[in-house]
């Protein structure tokens, strides 16, 4: 610990392992109340730096454990720990008296750097000194920048940071979008939210605006705005194609405290509405129910497994039930009707029973088990009727908007360096109409190279 004088009106601070200077006045922001949360990241970075350094073949230990330790956070190996080529990259975004920033650097093993960033001059001027102050001026350095503009410069950078700690005074909002991006693949995003009134019920359209849902007054209230910050973190990695891990969720006294990890995956991103619902709460009893936005299926096939009905007799079957339909214009096979959803199960249920399928192969639990386990209240008539086939249809009139010209449709993207690529243009030539072409068109096959086998080289002529 390097000696520094104190200044007029400074006094120590001891937490953990750290101490640090601070000033008497209010110049620089410090909560103690707040040294729970502060202990818990600690206990978090210390479990994920282990399980991120073993993936690399290093196995962190921590002081007091028993077995050899390949890195420790000992006097006498302090330098080997804070030296690691593969180390975590860690940001604390708004780190005020940069407290939490040396707390990392003295208690978590396996860092490679650790950036304390504050907007405040003299926030600034009090991390540095309070990182030579603990000597770890090695390891933490001191950024005077605006949070986001700092993690959007970082977005998309092979050296981007592997832990993000946002813990603002009030709302995180406006840096989730920074953050999402800021982090690496598999990072760790901290997030702390101190405005527990607006999330709790007390100001419904405050929170709408910061976190895009309408928060509730009831006695589940914490942990609904536990899931709130998740709902709001999760869509704006969304945006990005990225989607979030939760790891640990807490409500402690005013603020709650999220960690999770952001991933990167289209795929899992097109879940994202499965995981959230709608909830509607009775302010009599309190009783509460879920409507879930999104579900999984595994496909998008015809939903009862039977044949699909001819696009006459299904037409005729909503007319017979004094229904009006006709046809749309974004798909031949699509019809658009009055009727509603129960009418037309009930037709579905009457064409089943004319078109059976296997019950014994439905699953219980599957939607078509369910649908067809119900008598129709309405008995279909599919007889075909004279008004089911629109005149224009029997005409053979143009229903869809033609090409206004070969490849017509978008382009392929500018090149950076001038110039517009033909290769788009030539995959559209090759697959054009490719499904009315038919596989006895020899023609074709002679000038498509085959993928699977190549056409053996023939040898020299003999000298």
């Amino acid at each position: 610990m390097e000696l520094i004088e104190l200044l007029p009106g400074e006094t120590v601070v001891k937490e953990g392992k750290a101490a640090i200077l601070f000033p008497s006045a209010n110049e620089v922001f410090y909560n103690p109340v707040q040294e729970f949360n502060r202990d818990l990241t600690c206990a978090v970075l210390t479990e994920f730096a282990r399980e991120w350094m073993a993936k690399k073949g290093v196995k962190l230990l921590v002081p007091g454990e028993k077995e050899r330790m390949v890195v420790s956070l000992s006097e006498e190996e302090k330098e080997s720990a804070s030296g690691l080529a593969d180390g975590l990259r860690v940001l604390e975004g708004l780190s005020a008296s940069g407290l939490r920033s040396v707390r990392f650097a003295l208690e978590v093993p396996g860092l490679r750097s650790i950036t304390a960033n504050d907007f405040s001059f003299k926030a600034a001027a009090l991390i540095s000194r309070n990182a030579r102050y603990n000597g770890v001026e090695h390891l933490v350095q001191t950024s005077c920048r605006d949070a986001s503009m700092l993690m959007y410069e970082m977005r998309g950078k092979k050296q981007s940071y592997d832990v993000i700690d946002i813990d603002p005074y009030g709302s995180p909002a406006s840096f989730l979008d920074a953050a999402v991006q800021a982090v690496s693949e598999g990072g760790l995003l901290c997030v702390t939210c101190t405005d527990m009134a607006v999330m709790a019920g007390n100001n419904s359209e405050t929170c709408y605006s910061k976190y895009g849902s309408m928060s509730l007054k009831a006695r589940y209230c914490h942990e609904m705005a536990l899931r709130i910050i998740l709902h709001s973190v999760d869509q704006r990695a969304a945006v990005y194609q990225r989607y979030i891990r939760p790891l640990i969720s807490i409500s402690v006294d005013f603020y709650i405290r999220v960690f999770m990890q952001v991933h990167t995956g289209q795929a899992v991103v097109k879940n994202s509405a499965s995981k959230q619902a709608l909830v509607y709460n009775c302010v009599g009893c309190g009783s509460f129910h879920l409507q879930r936005m999104g579900k999984k299926t595994p496909n998008g096939n015809s939903i009862v497994h039977c044949n699909t009905p001819p696009l006459l007799q299904f037409r005729s079957a909503l007319l017979h039930a004094k229904h009006r339909v006709s046809l749309s214009h974004a798909c031949k096979n699509a019809i658009k009707t009055d009727a509603p959803p129960s009418v037309i199960w009930d037709i579905m249920r009457s064409w089943e029973k004319a078109n059976p399928v296997k019950r014994e192969k439905l699953s219980e639990t599957s939607p078509a088990f369910k649908i067809l386990s119900k008598e129709p209240s309405l008995e279909a008539c599919f007889t075909v009727r004279e008004d089911a086939n629109p005149q224009s249809r029997k005409q053979h009139l143009t229903r869809f908007q033609e090409n206004p010209q070969a490849f017509w449709g978008p382009k392929a993207r500018a090149r950076a360096s001038g110039g517009i690529t033909t290769e788009l243009d030539e995959k559209r030539k090759m697959f054009q109409n490719k499904r009315k072409r038919h596989t006895t068109d020899l023609l074709r096959h002679k000038h498509q190279p085959c993928k699977r086998f190549k056409k053996a080289r023939t040898p020299p002529p003999p000298p």
